[in-house]
């Protein structure tokens, strides 16, 4: 924290990360019955939940990453055919402490050394938003959550799980097992910055503690995502290591480290006296697929994976990092023996080698073996890059199709919304609770470039490669992280 307080920007600097697409929205209000061409189902019944950094002042640090934003979470609303809009920032101290002083305070990303004031959590609640027991929980994974009402965003306050929280930090990608709806969680950095401890915990469907584990990783490094299966949890470490030292001098949190292994921590999921911690060649871990058991005890994970540094802006100590265009991410498939004595991993296998992030199944069967996943994908031809190269910004990842792939029987199906729109992280929503696995639509922000607004595609599983519905959006939207579909008689029986 600095004595004085710096000079206070009046405008976003003029980087990549805050123009264009990127320009941050920084929209607070509702639009009921929005425009529709094409139909949406009357079977479709609940709220596509979002999340965005979206800074509501600009940064005094020099260069911020372009998730360094205050959380603004977008509820879409949608039921009997018509959709609504609504959006509102969580209410965090950074958020609020911020408004009341008209300017911006926290310092660099995760570097409480270089903030302009002290603060009792740093939280910006803008990665994920996910719904547990009545309430939302927007998530950021290096403090505890922020709780809000899933109808008004009416923002509640910190949530601890009624005190149950065992660490410091929560993830922002806690998962829900669809049939004994145990809300499995935990936290690295469990004990602060800097520290190696991961803490595994979960709740039982009547939201009480149930398993409490602490765990000690091989180095203090990123566990962004993780997976669980009926018996197990899986921890994959990303290369990008954290410093004390480092952050009091006014660096930043994470450095990458291209001689460092991918970790992939291996528990128990029930019972756990302790973890092995697998390793595999460095590499990049993205967002997890899912994960199960075969017959023989084995477990598969299937999750993007790349041999670049995805975070180019954090590069290693040399400096050196890859230039985005260089970055690939495959869904790649890890088949393992969880009681090995051999810490190594075997060589994994490629499902599907376009470049591709975001993976979303058919939570009906997370924990379980899957047969469809779900994507962002990046198929070259198929933009117009000359005109929105100019248009695009830079620093979020940048993807143009919607993928589709079954395991089983190797088919991949694209939908591509236009030859000037990128899209976001899609959401599966079923087709009902007893529909086949797959069996329904995908819905996904689309940004077009051209026109210079925002949209939601929904497209039918059953025919891919066209939008059954076009949703037309009063505000540009600015690149989210993560965001959950919810259905509508969930919401009706918690509130």
């Amino acid at each position: 924290m600095t004595n004085e307080l710096p000079p206070v920007p009046q405008a976003f600097p003029d980087l990549p990360q805050f123009q264009g697409l990127m320009k941050p929205c920084r929209f607070e209000g509702e639009a009921n019955h929005l425009e529709i061409t094409g139909s949406i189902p009357k079977e479709i019944d609940g709220v596509f939940y979002r999340v965005m950094p979206d800074p509501q002042f600009p940064a005094f640090q020099p260069n911020d990453p372009w998730f360094n934003g205050d959380g603004n979470i977008s509820a879409f609303h949608i039921s009997n055919g018509m959709a609504h809009f609504k959006q509102r920032y969580v209410r965090t101290e950074k958020f609020i402490r911020e408004r009341e002083a008209h300017r911006a305070l926290l310092g660099k990303y995760r570097n409480k050394f270089t903030d302009a004031i002290s603060f009792k959590i740093r939280s910006t609640a803008n990665t994920n938003i996910v719904h547990f027991r009545g309430k939302l929980l927007a998530c950021k994974e290096d403090s505890p959550p922020y709780a809000m009402d899933p109808i008004t965003l009416e923002t509640f306050g910190l949530y601890d799980f009624d005190g149950q929280l065992p660490s410091c930090t929560f993830t922002a990608h806690p998962k829900m097992d669809p049939i004994s709806k145990e809300f499995v969680c935990f936290g690295y950095e469990a004990k602060g910055d800097g520290t190696p401890d991961v803490c595994y915990f979960s709740f039982d469907k009547e939201g009480k503690l149930s398993e409490e584990v602490w765990m000690v990783a091989p180095v203090c490094a990123m566990i962004h995502d993780f997976a669980v299966t009926d018996n197990w949890v899986l921890f994959p470490m990303i290369p990008q290591t954290c410093d004390i030292e480092r952050m009091k001098a006014g660096g930043e949190h994470w450095q990458w480290d291209p001689e460092l292994p991918f970790y992939l921590g291996v528990l128990p999921r029930h019972n756990a006296k302790g973890s092995d911690w697998f390793h595999a060649p460095n590499a990049f871990p993205g967002h997890s697929a899912n994960a199960y058991e075969t017959p023989s005890g084995e477990i598969v994970f299937d999750l993007a994976l790349s041999n670049k540094n995805v975070f180019f802006w954090w590069p290693d100590k040399h400096g050196h990092a890859p230039s985005p265009h260089e970055i690939v991410n495959n869904m790649t498939r890890f088949t393992f023996d969880p009681l090995s004595t051999n810490l190594e991993l075997p060589p994994p296998s490629k499902l599907v080698t376009d470049d591709l992030e975001f993976a979303k199944i058919d939570e009906r069967f997370m924990m379980r073996k899957h047969k469809h996943i779900f994507f962002d994908v990046m198929d070259h031809p198929h933009t117009d890059f000359a005109t929105v190269a100019p248009k695009m910004g830079g620093g979020a990842p940048i993807y143009n199709a919607l993928g589709h792939f079954n395991v089983e029987s190797g088919k991949y199906e694209r939908y591509f919304p236009g030859n000037t729109h990128l899209v976001q992280e899609p959401v599966f929503i079923p087709r009902g609770n007893d529909a086949e696995e797959g069996d329904g639509w995908l819905l996904a922000l689309v940004n077009d470039l051209n026109a210079g607004n925002s949209e939601l595609h929904l497209v039918d599983t059953r025919n891919f490669g066209s939008a059954q519905a076009v949703v037309k959006l009063p505000v540009r939207m600015r690149p989210g992280l993560h965001g959950n579909w919810v259905d509508g008689e969930e919401l009706r029986v918690s509130v």
